[in-house]
């Protein structure tokens, strides 16, 4: 039997890229989903029209309440989205709260549900200035921790935590992946703005690979 593991797939490029390559490496996906309130949750939609296609266990689990606690971010109160690349100070305001320690919480509690002993998040270098749950100390910790949280051990797995986003979109396209099937941009209209940070970092894994984004830009 096939080992089972949980991927986090938010229905953007970088989660996109590791649920195919977790499923080229022969593993029984359990993708999850959350809905915390972010303005683009569009996303979602993509998310699930690719587990479908796929025909993967796919939940998609509204934790929206949470804003309640955490707000502040741009990406879930009503505060203008930052334009301009992730390096620049602005791109804290897309910060999140604790968001990737409350994800990773509740998919190492579903792991353990189906004892499963993976959770896989798509987490990579060119978060590591802006996104702290994001870093490879980040990470390290969150390993030691889920090893002794429950009865059984379970890893945190990021396949891309030290290349970029270009590398990432290299390694799909070498996949044969088609990123129309995804979205990045953090704002939820109808086509992306091209401006945010997202939209930036995703178009210029583009250029370096020589390649042309399918999704549609204002």
């Amino acid at each position: 039997m096939s080992q089972k593991v949980v991927v986090i797939f938010s229905g953007g490029m970088d989660s996109f890229t590791v649920l195919n390559k977790v499923l080229r490496e022969g593993y029984e996906v359990y993708a999850l989903s959350f809905d915390y309130g972010q303005r683009h949750n569009k996303e979602l939609t993509y998310a699930a029209n690719v587990c479908n296609e796929l025909n993967i266990a796919h939940k998609i689990i509204d934790i929206s309440a949470i804003n309640e606690l955490i707000g502040g971010s741009s990406l879930t109160s009503d505060i203008d989205v930052p334009e301009g690349h992730y390096e620049q100070e602005s791109m804290k305001t897309t910060v999140v709260p604790n968001r990737n320690m409350i994800l990773l919480s509740m998919a190492v509690g579903y792991a353990v549900s189906l004892h499963a002993n993976k959770v896989f998040y798509g987490a990579h270098s060119g978060d590591h200035a802006i996104y702290p749950d994001c870093r490879p100390e980040f990470v390290h910790k969150m390993n030691d921790v889920c090893a002794i949280a429950n009865y059984e051990k379970v890893e945190i797995a990021c396949p891309y935590l030290d290349v970029s986003k270009t590398a990432i979109l290299t390694d799909g396209l070498k996949m044969g992946l088609n990123y129309n099937k995804t979205w990045t941009c953090y704002n939820g209209r109808e086509k992306a703005c091209g401006k945010c940070g997202a939209c930036q970092e995703r178009l210029e894994a583009f250029a370096d690979n020589n390649a042309t984004d399918p999704l549609a830009y204002e």
